[in-house]
């Protein structure tokens, strides 16, 4: 076989691999990570006293390529990101939910999660229906808008249902500086508390939201 012979088979091998390789690389497929920073309310006893305070989810939402998640990671080696596993699955059930109101398929999804506390530990599930909203703004590259924050208790299809210590929880979101505050549909004016009057008081306008869609419209100003 001659010079000029080998050359040539070695330029086309070379040019197949510059053709295939990249199509076939993992890293030229792999996208971006997608991060969310959203707020939640939480209630502690101090003193004996009920005090509400914000605390803030970091969101990090990446395609799984295998196709075998959804994988959640919860980052808890930090001092104040620690949740209990009601905390988990109210996590787990809002990327059900995100995905629904998406149309994904949550098996597609990677999703790490550190939450950021100034209490050693976070729990129950009336932080799940934020979460829900920050991952679909993570996955679509939506902005949250500042100031408003949610608290209720996410279901599969999308629903907000009732969460308890409100009052405290409005309180919470006063002294964070919150100017809105979205709330479980029938549950800003009760027997025992008025939320609407409350939030007048401290300069916080209470919503009633009953839907993921409707919670996720007044974050960011858009229709999920």
């Amino acid at each position: 076989m001659s010079y000029r012979i080998r050359l040539a088979d070695r330029i086309i091998v070379l040019a197949i691999a510059l053709l295939t390789g990249p199509l076939s690389s993992p890293a030229a497929r792999a996208e971006p990570s997608k991060f969310v920073t959203v707020p939640a309310l939480a209630v502690s006893v101090i003193g004996g006293q009920q005090v509400g305070n914000i605390h803030y989810v970091v969101l990090q939402v990446e395609r799984d390529p295998q196709g075998r998640g959804p994988t959640v990671l919860f980052s808890e080696s930090a001092a104040g990101s620690a949740v209990d596993d009601v905390w988990k699955d109210g996590v787990r059930t809002a990327i059900v939910a995100a995905a629904k109101v998406m149309g994904e398929d949550e098996r597609n999804w990677r999703l790490t999660i550190k939450n950021r506390s100034w209490y050693s530990l976070s729990s129950g599930s009336s932080a799940s229906s934020a979460i829900a909203v920050g991952i679909i703004a993570a996955w679509r590259g939506d902005r949250l808008h500042q100031g408003v924050v949610l608290t209720g208790v996410i279901t599969p299809d999308g629903r907000i249902e009732e969460v308890g210590d409100l009052p405290a929880k409005l309180q919470g979101a006063a002294t964070a500086n919150m100017r809105s505050m979205l709330v479980p549909k029938g549950e800003a004016k009760t027997p025992e508390w008025d939320l609407f009057e409350l939030g007048q008081q401290r300069h916080v306008t209470v919503v009633e939201v009953g839907t993921l869609q409707e919670a996720y419209e007044m974050m960011t100003g858009i229709r999920p």
